[in-house]
């Protein structure tokens, strides 16, 4: 079982930037493929970014590119989204997920319980 707790969310203006952070518990960290989602209010969830296990590789949804910044620390079992030139349509609450393995969008195994990033334009 992966415990998964987001934080760093909050109220910041356009065009400003935020990191998030997502904690996981247990010691095989880095067996584990991470990624972002995020759901806003009356919209389905969406892909944000995606990193393997090592750091090695990471995917990003086309409308994140060049503005999102997917990391992590195996060292530190945390995950981490940096969040620049933010528009008042990335409001939404955004979740942290793991997969055993190799990534998957549509079979991750465990998530976060969500953390609410509102940008003000």
């Amino acid at each position: 079982q992966v415990q998964l707790v987001e934080s760093g969310g909050g109220l910041v203006q356009a065009g400003g930037s935020l990191r998030l952070s997502c904690a996981a518990s247990g010691r095989t960290f880095s067996s584990y493929s991470m990624a972002w989602f995020r759901q806003a209010a009356g919209k389905e969830r969406e892909f944000l970014a995606a990193i393997s296990g090592r750091g090695v590789t990471t995917n990003y949804a086309n409308f994140v590119k060049g503005r999102f910044t997917i990391s992590r620390s195996n060292a530190e079992n945390t995950v981490y989204l940096q969040m620049n030139s933010l528009k008042a349509e990335d409001t939404a609450v955004y979740y942290c997920a793991a997969r055993r393995g190799a990534f998957d969008p549509y079979g991750m195994d465990y998530w976060g319980k969500g953390i609410l990033v509102t940008v003000s334009s």
